[in-house]
């Protein structure tokens, strides 16, 4: 083997030096958003008590990069909806998605944030979906901590995957003018 001449051919110009990446940009901060979420509960009911499990020692949803709960929209970029929405809530549940800067996702937690739940009355809201656009939708009633778990890494998965550019994208400008969101 030390007879073998072995031809190394010359990287193409503009590849080496300083400055270099061996991946794409959209790829680097997709991975870095996707492992650092600031998760927003906006709990109303049992499906929150799930959540604080969740977050607790034996679930830890800091292990995927959520460990910092944040109590001010303005701070997070994850939203989670858990438990009941009566339409009067409708407005303030709006005004907190609206308050969080871009990028940011939402996560429906339970029957009753997706669909109204069991609460098929006039005064539940059928589902977020009515009143802002939602990311993934984590179905049960109450779901277990494993399923808000899965809801997170999924979520994960749609964020590492998202262009850098998606959010000043003329689709997403229309989803959120369906919404009279600006």
């Amino acid at each position: 083997m030390s007879d073998s001449k072995i031809n190394m051919v010359a990287p193409p110009e503009g590849v080496v030096g300083e400055g270099f990446f061996a991946t794409r940009l959209n790829d680097v901060v997709g991975l870095a958003r996707a492992n650092s979420l600031w998760p927003l509960p906006f709990a109303t009911s049992c499906c929150g008590i799930e959540f604080m499990a969740t977050m607790a020692s034996h679930y830890d949803l800091a292990r995927f990069g959520s460990e910092r709960v944040s109590f001010s929209p303005r701070q997070a970029d994850m939203l989670l909806v858990m438990g009941t929405i009566s339409k009067k809530m409708a407005p303030i549940l709006r005004q907190v998605y609206e308050q969080m800067a871009e990028p940011r996702w939402v996560i429906a937690v339970g029957a009753c944030a997706t669909s109204g739940g069991i609460f098929d009355t006039y005064s539940v809201l059928q589902g977020i979906d009515k009143v802002i656009p939602v990311d993934v939708y984590v179905p049960g009633c109450p779901p277990r901590p494993e399923q808000i778990v899965d809801g997170v890494m999924r979520l994960q998965e749609l964020v590492k995957n998202e262009s850098v550019r998606r959010r000043s994208s003329p689709e997403y400008q229309e989803l959120l003018a369906s919404y009279n969101i600006q």
